[in-house]
Parts: C-alpha cells; structure tokens; sequence
C-alpha cells in the first residue's frame, strides 16, 4: 500500500531581486504625489527634506526588522517580534495598534483617490466618489476577485512610467523658465520658513508613504536563503523607495516652490496641470486613481484577512470575525465592517488621517526597535552577545527617532490614536481576565481550524475555511 502523498507545499524561488521589487510594487511609488500637497503645507516647502529624515528613520527601523526576519523568519512581523522578544501583553497591545493601519489604511487610499478626482471633476460631491470606491471595492473583494500577478506588474509599470515622467516634465518646466542653472538648487530642501518642527511634522506625514517595506516578510516561505535575502530586502525597498521619494519630491519642489495650493489633498494634479498641460494632467489622474483602486482593493481584502485571523483565534468575536461567506467563501462581514469605515473619510482630511494611520505604524517601529534590544540582552545574558552597534545602538537610534516623529502626528492622530490603545488596554484586560493569564495569540495564516469531531461526522469542513 503506497504512502499518503505529501501534503503541497510553497517553493523557493524568489531571489532577492523579486523580492524587491515586490516591495517596491507594495509601497506603490506615485503615492509620493498622492501626498505631497500636505507634506508641502506641513514643512512649508521643504518636502524633499521631510523625505530624507522619514527615510532616515526608516533605514533604522528597517535594519532591526531584518533582525528580527532572521531572528524569527514566521508571519506576524511587528506583533510577533514584541510577543517573542519582550511580553505576549506588549505584543498584543503592538498588534493592537498595527491594527491601525490596517483597519484604516483603506479610508486613507479612497480618501486620496477621491480628493483628486473632485479636483477634476468639482461638480460632483465628494461623497460620491468615496461611497463608489467603497461599493466597488467592497463587492469586488466579497465576491473573491484576485489579481492576477501579470496584471500587477503592468500597474507596477504604469505607475512608474508616470511617475517618471512627471519629474521629467517638472524639470524640464524649471529648464523652461529659470534655466538650467535652477536644476541644482537647495531651496526645495530649505528656505527662510523652514523650521525643525515643520519638517519633523511633514516626516510624520511622508512616512506614510513608507508603509509596507516590511510586507516582504510575508515572502519568507517562497524566498530563497531567507534569513540572508529577507534582510537585505528589507533594508534595499526602503532605500530605493525613499530615494525615489526624494527625486520627485525634489523636482515636484523645484517645479512649483513654496506650498500655496488651491486644494493640498490634490495639489499635485494642479502641478502635473501646470508643468504638462491638460492631456498629461488626465494622464497622471489616471495613473493615481487606477493605483488608489488597486491599493484599495489589497488593503481591504488585508484587512478582512487580518479581522479573520483575529476572530478565529478567538482574539476578537470568533462568531462575527471569525466567519465566511458560505458562497463566496470570503470573510464578507469583516469586508463589509471594512467598507463601513471607510466612510469616516467624509469627516477628516489627507493631513489627519495619514498621521492616524502612521500613529499605528511607528508604535510598531517602535518596539521591533526595542525587540532587537531585548534580544540583545537575552543573547548576552546566555553567554553569546551580538554585536552592541547592531542590536542596541542603531535600533536604540531607530526608537528614538520613532518616537520623535510619532509626537510630531497631528493632534487629532495622536488623541485618536491613544484612545485606540485605550480600547486596546480595556480589551486585553477582559481577555486576559485582569492581566492574570497570557492573551490568546494571533497566527496569521490563511489554514483554517482544525475540524471537530461533529464537522467531521457531518464531512464538513470547519468553520472559517478559505478557499485559496
């Protein structure tokens, strides 16, 4: 009688170039220009500068992601580095907040998407474009729609081809009408209203273009020697992300100085307008709205993934989050919760709610920072220390600088934000019975439930099976 075959597992062979570029793809470069009305206002036109102290932040914290990658090479990221390295409560709370950006992100891509295109199309209200991004967006994921990985690449492509050209046609505007001696200029980094506190706050801002360097993680079982390539993933999509985030923002200053804007939340179509006229002006409006889709589309599905995962752990309501559609098979209640945020956007700004969503993200940098440090002093006292300018210097670096940018979010962003991870404290007292036991923990997969005796006597799958 011949063995059961083996059950399928994931191949590897991703090397470190396509892992990359799919953090590249996942960081959506033209999003740089989605923001850059209210990264101009916050800095007082010194956008380039906020980019470098955001990508310098990012390095930081990017190095002590690849730390802890090697170091625990598992889905999770942030919320299982804490959990493993300092406390299973810390961790939980880390997740709590990490939640943020993936509860809200969503809000934040459909907000941008239809700032731009009312400043196209002023007659029509604003609330219309958010509640079709939503309808859309929301059946398309409830109904289990995937996005081919070819289809991907032309967006990929497309975005930057526009982006690209964009910064091609801003320079040559300055070529135009100031000559070629303007092209090298320090005044998009710093002029006579530039202050440290603007630029801290404008980083604040620009780091959410940054969000999702660390997604290459979610490529450890595909990806081949992870625990070497992973790392250098990590740190190489923040550098380039952020060095393409500088260049444009360079131009894009260069082109239009100063940050007087009609309407910020669209203040680049109003400079790709200016620089190359109404025909490309259409063109960029459509590369932006097609990668605000695409991204919108991804975040919502992420986050009824992140809500399922959670509620089948019995870490939320395992009978509200932890369920599936019975026809399409998707987690359609945590999709359809995820679409009922976003209509917060018709009550907050670009500004506000990407600090929001960036409250959540450097309190996760934060402790993956700190993480490293931990692991430091267990390594050291088991008698093997690694290297102190490795594991506390540049991640003590990357909290410090984490934590500054953090206190620089928007007001609003920060009270909203702390009463999320008061909510969050609340709630892991009541799941933890007064703090008197470990929380239950997350685990991040897509494998459903072991089946219980009756679903197996039924020939039923358990609840909350995912079709692939």
């Amino acid at each position: 009688m011949s063995a059961p075959a083996a059950p399928p597992t994931l191949t590897r062979s991703l090397t470190l170039r396509s892992v990359v570029l799919f953090g590249l793809a996942y960081m959506a470069p033209i999003i740089v220009l989605g923001t850059y009305g209210v990264v101009a206002e916050s800095t007082h036109g010194s956008v380039p500068t906020a980019y470098l102290l955001a990508l310098g932040a990012m390095l930081f914290t990017a190095h002590s992601y690849g730390k802890m990658a090697a170091a625990h090479p598992v889905a999770g990221s942030a919320y299982t580095y804490v959990r493993r390295s300092i406390d299973s409560r810390i961790g939980f709370l880390v997740g709590w907040a990490t939640l943020l950006d993936y509860f809200f992100l969503p809000m934040v891509i459909w907000l941008i998407g239809g700032a731009y295109l009312q400043a196209e199309f002023p007659s029509v209200p604003f609330w219309v474009w958010i509640i079709g991004f939503i309808t859309v967006t929301t059946a398309l994921n409830i109904r289990g729609i995937k996005t081919a990985e070819r289809v991907n690449d032309l967006l990929m492509v497309f975005q930057v081809l526009v982006v690209a050209f964009f910064a091609l046609l801003c320079l040559r505007h300055v070529l135009q009408h100031q000559g070629a001696a303007a092209i090298v200029s320090t005044t998009p980094f710093a002029n006579h209203a530039t202050s440290l506190a603007g630029i801290s706050a404008g980083a604040a801002i620009a780091a959410y273009s940054f969000l999702g360097f660390d997604a290459v993680t979610t490529l450890t079982e595909e990806t081949v020697e992870p625990q070497r390539t992973i790392p250098r993933a990590i740190l190489l999509t923040a550098l380039l992300g952020g060095g393409i985030f500088v260049v444009v923002a360079y131009a894009t200053q260069l082109a239009h100085p100063g940050y007087a804007f009609t309407d910020s939340s669209s203040a680049a179509f109003e400079i790709a307008k200016a620089v190359g006229g109404d025909l490309f002006s259409s063109v960029f409006l459509a590369g932006l709205i097609v990668a605000q889709f695409a991204s919108g589309i991804a975040a919502q599905a992420s986050t009824s993934r992140l809500l399922y995962a959670m509620g089948r752990d019995s870490v939320l309501p395992r009978k509200v989050f932890g369920s599936i559609h019975p026809k399409y098979h998707t987690p359609a209640l945590n999709i359809l919760l995820a679409g009922a945020v976003g209509l917060i956007a018709l009550r907050l700004n670009v500004a506000t709610s990407t600090s929001f969503i960036n409250f959540g993200a450097f309190t996760a940098f934060t402790f993956v920072n700190l993480s490293v440090v931990a692991t430091y002093v267990r390594e050291r006292r088991a008698g093997r220390p690694p290297a102190v300018w490795s594991y506390v210097l540049l991640p003590a670096v990357g909290a410090v600088v984490d934590v500054w940018l953090l206190c620089h979010l928007d007001d609003k962003a920060r009270m909203l934000g702390l009463i999320w991870l008061a909510l969050g404290v609340c709630y892991l007292g009541y799941l933890t019975r007064g703090f008197r036991k470990a929380p239950p923990e997350m685990t991040f997969d897509e494998d459903p439930a072991p089946a219980t005796a009756a679903d197996q006597a039924r020939g039923t799958e358990s609840p909350g099976t995912l079709t692939r």
